[in-house]
């Protein structure tokens, strides 16, 4: 596993980190079993970054992360996301800061530690990335031992520049992959500048960067690429990256055509990302231990430096004009 470093902490963080939504919910059945026998070779294949957050299947997630934590002799840096929690609770469905240090010490208790890494704002709407109060209070919680450091998960690079304007703010996550190029044009270039970590969240587009699925793939009745093709429970930007599935599928039939010699699509897609210096780690989820072995085995294949270009052409003829501006 090749290792970057993450924003002034000092830390080195596998380019290859796991995001752990598969093993909270919305993705079909992931058992027990299956979650800890995933992590395990998440483990096994040097990834010492986990990304989660409290509502995937409202903790259940972080409680998997609570073992390995445990039984790891490495050093796992753990992230979690809050701010949008409402099973167990009475608030309103969206974002919530005001109740961001009660989120935290649930996490605390899930996760099994005294002091969470990383706790990343969970999608927070533009106006509460501008509020200098935001931070205030997250650097209280710092001030307070019960979290090391503070990051903001975006749905849309509006946001994530006015997060970036305050110095405490350690990372960004945003979906970046062959379908959602945009960040590329300024942002990457930004962050970089003011040694801003930057988390990859979606790198797949929700599978369709797989190459595993066509038109005639059916989803559980759970499994958000069901329900969210349209946006109906959750930013749509989080489902398939947003792109037109029929017009997706066609991409990925370009995309194909020009793998590389023992490159699987999946493999392509994370190389891809990995290509961009700016990019600190990528979070592919996984819903078995083949498909975390898969995605890390990228680390150590050859870059594909060759073929960008080809890449950005697909991109250009099928996705540029859907979805560039649409998360801006």
């Amino acid at each position: 596993m090749k290792f970057r470093k993450f924003s002034d902490l000092g830390w080195d963080v596998s380019e290859v980190g796991l995001g752990c939504w598969q093993i909270g919910w919305c993705w079909g059945e992931v058992t027990d079993d299956q979650a800890k026998k995933l992590l395990k070779k998440a483990i096994d294949q040097g990834v010492n970054f986990f990304d989660t957050s409290d509502t995937y299947g409202d903790g259940r997630s972080e409680k998997f992360l609570s073992e390995i934590i445990k039984s790891s002799s490495q050093k796992i840096y753990v992230t979690t996301k809050l701010g949008r929690r409402i099973r167990g609770t009475n608030y309103q469905k969206g974002y919530k800061h005001e109740p961001m240090e009660e989120f935290v010490d649930r996490s605390l208790i899930n996760l099994g530690v005294e002091q969470i890494d990383l706790v990343q704002l969970h999608c927070p709407p533009v106006e509460i990335c501008k509020d200098s109060k935001t931070f205030e209070k997250m650097d209280q919680l710092i001030k307070k031992g019960k979290i090391a450091n503070y990051g903001v998960s975006v749905f849309n690079l509006s946001e994530a520049y006015e997060a970036i304007k305050f110095k405490n703010v350690k990372s960004i996550q945003l979906v970046f992959n062959i379908f959602r190029q945009k960040p590329i044009e300024n942002f990457l270039a930004e962050a970089r500048k003011k040694n801003i970590a930057i988390i990859a969240r979606g790198p797949l587009a929700s599978g369709l960067l797989s190459g595993n699925i066509n038109k005639n793939t059916k989803f559980a009745d759970n499994d958000h690429r069901n329900y969210n093709i349209d946006g109906a429970a959750f930013d749509v930007g989080d489902t398939f990256s947003g792109v037109n599935f029929e017009k997706g599928l066609q991409a990925v039939e370009e995309l194909k055509e020009i793998l590389p010699k023992d490159f699987s699509l999946s493999q392509l897609s994370l190389k891809w990302i990995l290509m961009h210096e700016a990019v600190t780690v990528v979070i592919p989820g996984a819903t078995d231990d083949i498909q975390v072995k898969e995605n890390t085995d990228v680390t150590n294949m050859s870059d594909i430096k060759n073929i960008l270009p080809q890449i950005k052409s697909i991109y250009e003829k099928y996705i540029k004009t859907d979805v560039d501006d649409r998360w801006l």
